[in-house]
């Protein structure tokens, strides 16, 4: 399949492309590189997929949400959380769908701070929960057979690293991104998936495919 990875540069869309390049044609997306793309900027995302032909699936693991107490958020923090991951990746579909092959697969990026709330992740909360609330009433309505999705990762090891948290609560990005792969390569639609870990990742995605 030809699989179109956007925020390719990240700690999961690199991941995902590097689960995926064994045995997939991948394009690399992302606000710095060959396809270049910035998912808030709607003529950027239409202008991707019009310079694409002969897609068969689009993973999207881009889009920026705040966090910050909700005595504090900022116009700015609620602003960039809804046009980045919320509107960003509504923009994805939107612009996405024409340029898909029948049967083909969306996958979007929401978060467990929409079912498992703590302190500072209100706005992110609000975004991803409207990701997943997006994704089940917009696999009503895909044509062609085009299935969507949501993989809803917890913390990612790399990530906690770079701010300086410890990550021995957080889940490798290489592990994150075989549900990204199981999502991609099933049969599901309308869904949220949650990484699990390796093992019970696997046995669940190994279910879902029947």
């Amino acid at each position: 399949m030809r699989i179109v990875v956007i925020g390719a540069t990240g700690a999961i869309g690199s991941a995902v492309v590097a689960a995926l390049e064994r045995k997939h044609q991948v394009v690399r997306a992302s606000r710095h590189g060959a396809a270049r793309v910035d998912i808030t900027d709607s003529t950027s995302v239409r202008a991707l997929f019009t310079s694409l032909k002969g897609i068969d699936a689009i993973i999207c693991c881009a889009g920026e949400a705040r966090l910050g107490e909700i005595a504090t958020l900022t116009d700015s923090d609620v602003d960039v959380s809804v046009r980045s991951k919320l509107v960003g990746q509504i923009n994805v579909v939107r612009h996405g769908l024409p340029s898909l092959a029948p049967n083909g697969s969306i996958t979007l990026t929401s978060s467990l701070l929409a079912r498992r709330p703590m302190r500072a992740g209100a706005a992110s909360a609000m975004v991803d929960a409207a990701i997943e609330s997006f994704v089940r009433t917009a696999a009503l309505e895909t044509p062609r057979g085009i299935r969507i999705n949501a993989v809803s990762p917890g913390w990612v090891k790399e990530t906690m690293r770079k701010m300086g948290l410890d990550p021995s609560r957080g889940m490798a990005a290489a592990d994150v991104a075989r549900t990204y792969v199981g999502v991609l390569e099933g049969t599901m639609n309308g869904e949220t998936i949650e990484p699990r870990g390796a093992r019970s990742t696997e046995a669940y995605l190994q279910q879902a495919r029947g």
